[in-house]
């Protein structure tokens, strides 16, 4: 049984790249196409059609969904019997990113110094890159690129148990309320309860992995997000804030387990583009 080469992930890595920058998730599509049979307001209705045309010029011109290409956030499982060949897996991760954002002429927007040099790398790298290690005999990799615009408005609550659900259910609708336009609604929120200081704002940007549309197992958090949805869309900031009736397109919430003194909240905001696109590596015969 051989292994995996290096230079096969640095080439999946790379399409990936190219398929997350061009093409929106079906799941993603789905969700605009419902969103606009649900918005109210004309000019909402407007940008939804612009959206939907966007993403159609996109994927034929073979051309960016958004002008912010996004820093590059890889999800890597590898599994624990996985055999690597040909180099360092991390080096093959970061030439992949590399590869897609130059050749498929990317904005490159990474700096090396995030307060005084901010000089631009030059090639969108590094990427920013979480591994699991899982059973099997597989290599799972995400491209998930994200742009500053909705990262900006993201956040973290250090809350208290006693809050509670309409604890959580505030400081999320506070969330939306307060980022109004700037993250190019509509959205789709990452939502993270437990863990800690660090590992919150991961589950939460995890959880926009999740497709659209599918609640979570548990039916206490499937109708939280419900209600999560139901009341951003009260807010009516609307699409591309506007105005109207569809702020956010959906809500995915992840739950760890944590501390029995706390209870953070983590909210990753990402705009219409939730932008992903995965593939499974295996040993070659």
């Amino acid at each position: 049984m051989g292994g995996i080469h290096v230079s096969r992930v640095r080439d999946v890595v790379c399409s990936l790249a190219l398929e997350a920058a061009f093409e929106l998730p079906q799941d993603v599509v789905a969700a605009l196409e419902k969103g606009r049979k649900r918005e109210r307001s004309p000019l909402g209705v407007a940008v939804f059609d612009d959206l939907l045309r966007n993403r159609d010029i996109a994927r034929e011109e073979r051309i960016p969904l958004c002008q912010d290409c996004g820093m590059a956030v890889l999800f890597v499982d590898l599994g624990e019997e996985v055999h690597l060949e040909g180099g360092s897996l991390e080096e093959a991760l970061h030439e992949g990113v590399r590869k897609a954002y130059t050749e498929g002429y990317l904005r490159k927007s990474v700096v090396t110094d995030p307060l005084f040099d901010r000089k631009n790398t030059g090639d969108n790298t590094p990427a920013i890159i979480h591994y699991r290690r899982v059973p099997g005999k597989t290599l799972f990799i995400t491209v998930a690129p994200k742009g500053m615009g909705s990262e900006n408005m993201s956040r973290i609550c250090m809350l208290r148990p006693a809050d509670g659900e309409e604890g959580v259910l505030e400081k999320v609708v506070e969330t939306v309320s307060l980022a109004g336009p700037n993250p190019c609604p509509p959205l789709v929120l990452g939502i993270c309860v437990g863990g800690n200081f660090e590992t919150a704002p991961l589950g939460a940007k995890r959880a926009l992995l999740r497709p659209l549309g599918e609640c979570h197992p548990d039916p206490r958090y499937a109708a939280l997000e419900r209600r999560i949805l139901d009341a951003c869309n009260t807010l009516g900031i609307g699409p591309g804030g506007y105005g109207g009736s569809v702020t956010v397109l959906g809500a995915a919430i992840e739950a760890l387990p944590t501390h029995i003194a706390g209870m953070p909240l983590a909210v990753n905001v990402c705009c219409h583009a939730l932008r992903h696109a995965s593939a499974v590596l295996e040993e070659e015969a």
